[in-house]
């Protein structure tokens, strides 16, 4: 008999699933009315302020940790909020939310390699072949746009969203390395580094934000409290309950439904490279975590 455990955590991940696979479709739309480092800035800082004050809430205290802690923190809130947040929003005014959606997919695998050389985590023959696979599908993905270099800015677009899904895989080695912290409190902190980070850019480069219609103004407002507020503090949830290995269904299912968003509500083409980087992306996961794939999915 299914637990309400299981029910909770599978509708969870789930839900992350298209809670991520939506955000590029809704950054599109934060960028019709809005500048780049405007929505990232936005983003980091709507999200920091929801997370402080359900640190608040809970009871959760700030770390008094030694120099080692803090300087992961500083690190990690670079990685995995300033720094990609305002490549994705830089790259996304030239290429479709569904290539954006489609170069997260490469995190996992490069998170691989980083693992070997700055972890704990050796990279097997399987492992090294799943890379391989996903990498080739990475470069179906982008090698018109390598073609092209120098030739109009839709190339660099193409990049910068590949080098935020590097940032996001760095930023996991660090957090993997980061002394001991709250889940929450490490989440909520890094969007504050993050938004210290990124306001003076942002009101140096466009200035202070007004509102600019109701649908550019909504998109930033949700980017904030869904996918980078609320989907942390669901992430935490499912890890707790489920643990780390089930969090890795989510990676299967952003690109698919960054594609599905991107071409339905925003009537975004889909290339067939898209649909072969896609199934090669997919299959290098698949072959690079296929034991704990076996486990989880049948239980042996």
């Amino acid at each position: 008999m299914v637990k309400k455990s299981e029910y909770r955590n599978w509708g969870g991940v789930i839900a992350l699933g298209l809670i991520w696979g939506g955000t590029f479709m809704v950054v599109a739309m934060a960028l019709e009315g809005y500048g780049p480092l405007t929505v990232a800035t936005s983003r980091t800082t709507l999200g920091a302020v929801t997370l402080l004050i359900m640190m608040w809430i809970t009871k959760r205290k700030i770390p008094t940790g030694g120099r080692n802690l803090w300087r992961s923190i500083i690190v990690i809130g670079i990685l995995s909020t300033a720094l990609p947040f305002m490549l994705l929003s830089w790259g996304q005014q030239f290429v479709s939310s569904a290539f954006a959606g489609l170069s997260m997919a490469a995190i996992p695998l490069m998170v691989l390699p980083l693992a070997h050389f700055f972890s704990d985590e050796p990279l097997n023959l399987r492992r090294f072949v799943g890379v391989l696979v996903g990498f080739s599908g990475a470069l179906v993905l982008i090698g018109p746009g390598l073609v092209q270099l120098g030739k109009g800015t839709e190339p660099l677009a193409q990049l910068a969203c590949i080098g935020a899904a590097l940032c996001f895989a760095c930023a996991s080695i660090f957090t993997r390395r980061c002394p001991p912290i709250d889940p929450v409190v490490l989440s909520a902190l890094s969007l504050v580094v993050g938004s210290i980070a990124l306001l003076p850019l942002m009101l140096l480069v466009e200035g202070l934000p007004s509102w600019h219609g109701s649908i550019p103004s909504t998109a930033i407002i949700l980017l904030g409290l869904v996918p980078t507020a609320f989907a942390t503090l669901l992430r935490v949830s499912i890890i707790r309950s489920a643990g780390s290995v089930f969090m890795t269904l989510v990676n299967y299912q952003v690109p698919i439904w960054s594609m599905v968003f991107g071409s339905w509500i925003l009537s975004e083409a889909l290339p067939l490279r898209f649909y072969i980087a896609l199934a090669m992306i997919l299959v290098g996961l698949a072959i690079s975590q296929w034991f704990s794939l076996r486990k989880l999915l049948i239980g042996r």
